[in-house]
């Protein structure tokens, strides 16, 4: 270890040993946006808040921080949804799969195991991410199994 820390590379792989569910993080500004996320926990039952981190480079980082957009969806994917995960991390994937739908003008993401629909409480510079706090105001599940992420690979329950 260095007076700096681990290096990037490092500190992924030994993360990547954290299983985690796999979300993809809607909003909406002048269009609707999705971001592939892992970074996502739940902090609080009361009040309701969750608290997901967003790099910095990201596009969604940029939209989140407008003023103007004062809520965001998560959405919980489905064992059967890692196309979309994939689609939303950039790697190519065609838009017309992607089975949008809007709660109160909110784009979520049809088919997930669970949607959130959160009000930004607060924003948290931290590192070379942000963490956008969200109160949920709205949810809905099912008892579908989810999609896991384990060491740089997708995983099904079972």
């Amino acid at each position: 270890m260095t007076d700096s820390g681990l290096s990037p590379q490092e500190f992924r792989q030994t993360l990547g040993r954290f299983a985690s569910g796999v979300t993809i993080i809607t909003a909406k500004g002048d269009e609707r946006r999705g971001m592939t996320a892992s970074a996502f926990v739940s902090v609080s039952l009361q009040p309701p808040l969750i608290l997901v981190s967003v790099d910095q480079r990201a596009h969604m980082h940029a939209l989140l921080l407008q003023d103007d957009v004062t809520h965001f969806g998560v959405n919980v994917l489905s064992a059967t949804q890692r196309h979309l995960s994939d689609h939303f991390a950039g790697r190519p994937g065609p838009e017309d799969q992607v089975p949008w739908f809007e709660h109160e003008g909110l784009p979520l993401i049809g088919g997930s195991v669970a949607q959130l629909v959160c009000r930004k409480d607060r924003v948290i510079e931290a590192g070379d991410h942000t963490l956008f706090m969200g109160f949920v105001e709205y949810s809905r599940y099912t008892d579908d199994d989810p999609l896991v992420y384990f060491r740089g690979q997708y995983h099904e329950l079972g």
